[in-house]
């Protein structure tokens, strides 16, 4: 039996130099295998792979677009330019489409009527209706306002005060309180 033994032991010993040498090419290939993998990552220790750089879509150059300045509206400009080129213009308009006509108007730094002060008054007159005085105390549309009205020919006896409750001073608002008030004297329509 002896005999028999021997070739077992052979066997075993071959055995296990198989499984030795197979044990041993598993950690060889596992080792190339992490150094393959790992010159195909981009941040490891080997350098002699090429960076590749991943471009995103998205990531487009940023321009700087200047935003269009907004304009000023027609309220905040200079007081002169606000009467003169929107204000006394668009009274015109709203008037003359009332089948009224006006001899003239015009913005003057001079004496309001009845009271005496100086400040800028727009004093206008309507062709066979009346007189309006729209005075404000200072170079500036949100300053106090009053306004005077007449029959042609008279001189006005009273004064009002003009948009003092309103916080907010437009062109519109202006124009239409204007004729309003000829409104409700009966100059420039049937109440």
């Amino acid at each position: 039996m002896a005999e028999n033994l021997e070739p077992n032991k052979e066997v075993k010993n071959e055995i296990f130099d198989n499984n030795k040498s197979k044990s041993e090419e598993i950690k060889e290939l596992k080792s190339e295998i992490t150094t393959d993998a790992s010159e195909n990552i981009p941040n490891s220790q080997n350098n002699s792979a090429p960076k590749v750089e991943i471009k995103n879509e998205n990531d487009t150059p940023t321009k700087t677009i200047p935003k269009p300045k907004k304009e000023l509206p027609i309220e905040k400009k200079p007081f002169q330019e606000f009467i003169n080129i929107h204000l006394i213009p668009s009274l015109i308009e709203e008037i003359n489409q009332r089948g009224l006509e006006i001899n003239y108007i015009n913005l003057q730094n001079t004496n309001r009527p009845i009271a005496g002060d100086k400040c800028w008054v727009i004093n206008c007159e309507i062709k066979d209706t009346c007189n309006f005085w729209l005075s404000f105390e200072k170079d500036d549309i949100s300053s106090l306002k009053s306004i005077s009205l007449s029959k042609p020919n008279q001189t006005p006896s009273i004064i009002e005060s003009f948009l003092i409750d309103e916080k907010r001073i437009t062109l519109k608002l202006i124009i239409s309180r204007v004729l309003q008030r000829l409104n409700g004297q009966k100059l420039i329509g049937v109440n």
